[in-house]
């Protein structure tokens, strides 16, 4: 990696599907390149970032601009393999607000506005990373993610929105569980893949 650009799988403007910021116009960065490998991952092909070509950040930067959103989301793969100083920088000169999704487990780089932490049992979330959560998502799979995604919700800051989200291909086994669970547990709330049901990017 050069410091002026970064392997890129796709760039693309939508709404934001899932989380707090769900059904906002946003500019996406998914960035190439993860180590986690969840095996019900929807972008497998982010994987391998020789695979991807590098891009520039200033092109990236300008293509951001040409939308009216001032909302940037990098996301990957696991973005966080990459340093984000100078991408992220760039990003807010140009006045964007920039929100990253990770799965925490490599060091946090970059200058966000939002960063929504979703936590996977491949390879588990430095807790420097949590500490900077604006946001804790955990993909329910089955009943034990529930408790297991409780273990986090001590690990971030207080001020943190903490949410399940149903495993797309589970979704009619586990949301039940999940809805169950927050009715008992309200610091929790629910999030959906609202892009995925209205069939948008």
């Amino acid at each position: 990696m050069t410091n002026d650009s970064l392997p890129v799988m796709e760039t693309f403007y939508s709404l934001q599907g899932e989380g707090f910021h769900q059904g906002k116009a946003a500019f996406f960065i998914r960035l190439a390149g993860c180590d986690v490998g969840c095996v019900w991952c929807d972008v497998k092909e982010s994987w391998d970032a020789s695979k991807h070509p590098h891009r520039t950040i200033q092109s990236m930067v300008e293509e951001a601009a040409s939308h009216p959103s001032p909302l940037v989301i990098i996301t990957g793969g696991e973005p966080l393999l990459h340093q984000l100083d100078s991408l992220t920088n760039a990003l807010k000169a140009a006045g964007k607000q920039v929100h990253l999704e990770t799965s925490g487990s490599s060091p946090l780089s970059g200058n966000f506005d939002w960063i929504c932490v979703s936590p996977k049992k491949f390879k588990a979330p430095l807790p420097e990373v949590l500490l900077k959560a604006n946001e804790l998502k955990v993909i329910v799979f089955n009943r034990h993610d529930l408790t297991w995604g409780e273990s986090f919700q001590t690990q971030v800051p207080g001020s943190c929105l903490r949410f399940f989200q149903p495993e797309w291909d589970q979704r009619n086994s586990v949301t039940p569980l999940i809805i169950a669970y927050i009715e008992q547990n309200p610091k929790w709330q629910l999030t959906l893949q609202i892009h995925k049901y209205v069939q948008i990017p």
